[in-house]
């Protein structure tokens, strides 16, 4: 038995086009933004008909920012398999955050016309989102399967560590990027004391009900 052969970008369902799209735009956002003339442009580079880019994206420049996140976050889990197994869960999460953004090395001016878009006030929404799904992403390739509160505590606290450190590499000329490895290691170190904290005030069951409650409304619909 042999594979099918694969289907031609022309021959995709739009959701089988969009992260090869995303990908093929990454030469064109630093010019063009996250706009339909990028859109385009990937698509000639793909061999598409005029405008069938553009209908992949309905949602626009942000449509294409979110497509960016969830090819982002294939990529990074594509790349750390089952590396993070016999790992500490500190390193673990290390590990995912710089496996993320050394894949994104080449692209952080399409990384920086993406938080342009995100911070517009009609897209603050979709930036919590997509931030969101990004730390929850890392947290289940590290292998946390919480439900309760602790399943939103982390992803928030992650979120905060991830984007402060984002912000960090964004600017970053330290040769290899030490300055945001040393950054994020901080950062890490400070979410583990935070923990440790956390584990003794929530020693007392009422308190940890009662947090529980109001952490359940926290869930975003959405994500």
């Amino acid at each position: 038995m042999t594979d099918a052969p694969a289907l031609a970008p022309a021959e995709m369902t739009l959701d089988e086009l969009r992260p090869l799209l995303v990908e093929a735009m990454l030469p064109h956002v630093p010019f063009d933004g996250w706009t339909a003339t990028a859109a385009e442009a990937a698509g000639s580079d793909l061999g598409l008909p005029p405008g069938r880019a553009s209908i992949a994206f309905p949602d626009g420049p942000a449509g294409m920012v979110a497509a960016y996140v969830d090819f982002a976050d294939a990529r990074m889990l594509a790349a750390l398999g089952d590396r993070l197994h016999n790992m500490k869960i500190r390193d673990r999460i290390a590990t995912a955050v710089r496996t993320r953004l050394g894949q994104a090395t080449d692209e952080r001016e399409a990384v920086r016309r993406a938080l342009a878009v995100l911070g517009q006030p009609q897209n603050l929404a979709l930036g919590a989102r997509t931030l969101w799904k990004t730390a929850d992403t890392i947290w289940r390739a590290a292998g946390d399967t919480a439900t309760d509160y602790n399943h939103y505590t982390k992803r928030l606290i992650l979120g905060g560590v991830y984007s402060s450190t984002l912000l960090v590499w964004l600017d970053d000329q330290s040769e290899g990027f030490a300055a945001t490895h040393a950054f994020l290691d901080r950062r890490i170190d400070d979410v583990m004391r935070f923990e440790k904290a956390k584990a003794r005030f929530l020693g007392d069951g009422d308190r940890r009900l009662s947090l529980s409650r109001f952490l359940g409304r926290l869930r975003y619909p959405a994500v």
